[in-house]
C-alpha cells in the first residue's frame, strides 16, 4: 500500500483543512517524516490509520480524541485518503463521532461516525463495518500489522524486531498472500495422518490374521 493523498480536517491539533501530496516523495518505496516534538507527525501516522482502519496508530490515543479542540465549531472532523495498491487505486473517508453545532436552534447535537471506501470502478461501499472489511481484503493485513510492518511510528520499531517468529510468519502470510499453501499443506499433512492410520489398521489386520493361521 502506498499513501498517495492524505486530506485532514480538524483532526488532532490541526484545525483547519490540510492536505499532504505523497507523490511528491516519488515511488521510492521508504519515507521518512521528521520534525520537532508536538510538530505534528504521529497525527499524520494516526491519520492515514484511522482512515484504513477507524482507528488510531497508538494505542494511548482512542478515537475520541481525534476531534481538533483548536477547529471552529463549523468545521467538520474527517480524513480523506487516497492510496494505490497493485497499481489500482482507493479512496477511504471517515469521521469520527463528536459534538457539532445544531444546524437549527442552539446548542449541540452528535455527529454520528461514518465511513466509505471508493473503489478504482466508482464502486461505492458506505457501512462502517463493510469499509473495515473491504481495506483488510484489499491490503490482506490488519491494523496491528499494518503499523509493525509498513508505518512504523517512533519507538515501535523494536516490537517488530521483538515479534515472535509466529508473529511474523503470519504477517508475512497475509502480505504474500500464501495462505493457499498453507491451507494445502494442512490437507496433505490430514491426509497423510489418515493414510498412516488406515495403513496401520491394515497391518494390525494382516498380523492379527497371520498369527490365528496354524501350521499343519
Amino acid at each position: 500500500m502506498r499513501p498517495l493523498k492524505l486530506k485532514i480536517s480538524a483532526f488532532g491539533p490541526y484545525s483547519r483543512t490540510t492536505e499532504f501530496d505523497f507523490t511528491k516523495l516519488g515511488t521510492g518505496g521508504l519515507y521518512l517524516i521528521t520534525g520537532d516534538t508536538g510538530a505534528g507527525k504521529t497525527t499524520i501516522f494516526d491519520a492515514i490509520t484511522y482512515a484504513l482502519y477507524g482507528e488510531t496508530s497508538g494505542s494511548n490515543r482512542e478515537v475520541s480524541m481525534l476531534r481538533s479542540k483548536y477547529a471552529e465549531e463549523t468545521t467538520p472532523t474527517e480524513v480523506e485518503l487516497t492510496f494505490s495498491y497493485r497499481d489500482k487505486e482507493y479512496t477511504v473517508k471517515r469521521n469520527p463521532e463528536y459534538e457539532k453545532l445544531k444546524a437549527r436552534g442552539e446548542g449541540t447535537t452528535k455527529q454520528v461516525a461514518n465511513a466509505e471506501i471508493i473503489y478504482p470502478d466508482g464502486k461505492v461501499i458506505t457501512r462502517i463495518k463493510d469499509v473495515d472489511n473491504a481495506v483488510r481484503e484489499i491490503i490482506g493485513i490488519n491494523k496491528e500489522q499494518f503499523c509493525q510492518i509498513a508505518m512504523i511510528a517512533q519507538g515501535d520499531f523494536l516490537k517488530l524486531l521483538l515479534a515472535s517468529t509466529k508473529e511474523r510468519i503470519e504477517i508475512f502470510r497475509h502480505i504474500f498472500k500464501t495462505e493457499l499453501y498453507q491451507n494445502l499443506q494442512d490437507r496433505l499433512k490430514n491426509e497423510s495422518i489418515k493414510l498412516s492410520a488406515e495403513c496401520k489398521r491394515i497391518d494390525e489386520s494382516i498380523s492379527q490374521y497371520v498369527s490365528g493361521k496354524t501350521v499343519p
